[in-house]
């Protein structure tokens, strides 16, 4: 399988440690999405990433349905079986992916305006959103217990974007959550990896 993906995205990372937690074989291909290269417009007609590729040539998007289409191929290996945790694991994830989408609208906006258009409005409600999902994390820590799912995934992703891209801004109010990507580290070794590759 091929993903289209960029080692930044927190997307496009947690299918990437999904992936390798279930012994699944990617063929990572970096794309520059502003290029809107025919491998991933010809895939996806959004032009987004993650982009999955399956051996069947089918082209799934969107990293909630690739995380998804994983848990079938390996027969339940990605989220729990019991309705209630799965349950809990997809609200995680789900928590993690809104935090990471307010997070990359503000550095979007940086990004792609003109120092003088940017919005700090804009940016402090979404700093606002991401920080308050930060916040009931740390006051919530979830459990890696026997088996990592999804959402482990999914919050992990998170806290590498944060790192990346928000470093000392957010780790003195979460230590909760440094704590908790310790464990994460125990539990998936191949975590620095991964990241080192990104």
């Amino acid at each position: 399988m091929k993903l289209l993906c960029s080692p930044a995205s927190p997307y496009s990372n947690k299918v990437r440690m999904a992936a390798h937690f279930l012994g699944l074989e990617l063929n990572a291909i970096r794309v520059d999405t502003n290029t809107g290269p025919a491998i991933l417009v010809d895939n996806n007609p959004l032009g987004k990433i993650p982009t999955l590729l399956t051996d069947d040539e089918v082209s799934i998007y969107d990293s909630v349905a690739i995380m998804h289409y994983f848990d079938r191929l390996t027969k339940g290996g990605l989220y729990p079986s019991k309705k209630g945790k799965r349950t809990d694991a997809e609200i995680l994830e789900a928590l993690c992916d809104g935090i990471c989408d307010c997070l990359l609208a503000i550095v979007y906006e940086r990004r792609f305006r003109d120092e003088e258009k940017v919005h700090q409005p804009w940016i402090d409600r979404q700093w606002k959103k991401a920080t308050s999902g930060l916040a009931h994390l740390s006051a919530n820590p979830p459990k890696t217990g026997k088996k990592l799912n999804g959402g482990h995934f999914a919050l992990a992703a998170t806290l590498d974007y944060l790192e990346l891209r928000f470093k000392d801004q957010w780790e003195a109010d979460h230590a909760p959550l440094i704590d908790w990507l310790r464990q994460f580290d125990k539990k998936f070794p191949a975590h620095s990896e991964l990241k080192s590759e990104g």
